[in-house]
């Protein structure tokens, strides 16, 4: 008898006896973004969730792209950073392109958009970057006289949150 009792008192030790944590208590670890395609202008994604965007873009050729006004509605959603990656690797080689993405974070239920603007060499949007307050295109000059340069190309993506 006295071995069973040593044995059931082992046994509660080892199973009652952790380092306090309950696991259903621990937080999630945070899940790789789902990319999205730059064509697909509707996003349906769910609060905690991270997605990314992403663009070629060459700086060679001035070609960029811009987090645009007005800026996405951040009780809905709200901008993580942008990362490019070059198209050559590790080595940076001139005229070689990348690949700029965009992450986004859901934080709470609702719609909004995400404004992207795309300015290439016959446009310019001087003062733009990540958290720009409103980037004014600056016309460039051209070798012809009758070609009109355009304004940058705006991108909108609606983004729904459940």
């Amino acid at each position: 008898m006295a071995t069973a009792v040593s044995l059931l008192a082992l046994l509660a030790l080892a199973t009652g006896c952790g380092k306090g944590t309950d696991e259903s208590a621990r937080p999630a670890e945070p899940t790789a973004p789902t990319s999205h395609p730059a064509q697909d202008r509707s996003i349906s994604t769910k609060v905690g969730e991270r997605f990314t965007l992403t663009f070629e873009e060459n700086a060679s050729t001035r070609e960029h792209w811009y987090l645009g006004d007005p800026e996405p509605d951040t009780s809905v959603v709200r901008g993580q950073g942008e990362k490019s990656e070059s198209d050559s690797g590790d080595e940076p080689v001139p005229g070689a392109g990348s690949d700029l993405t965009f992450t986004f974070e859901a934080t709470g239920k609702g719609s909004t958009e995400i404004v992207l603007m795309h300015c290439t060499f016959r446009t310019t949007c001087e003062g733009a970057g990540s958290g720009a307050a409103s980037p004014e295109p600056t016309r460039t000059p051209t070798a012809s006289p009758s070609a009109t340069p355009s304004e940058p190309e705006r991108v909108t993506y609606t983004v729904t949150v459940s």
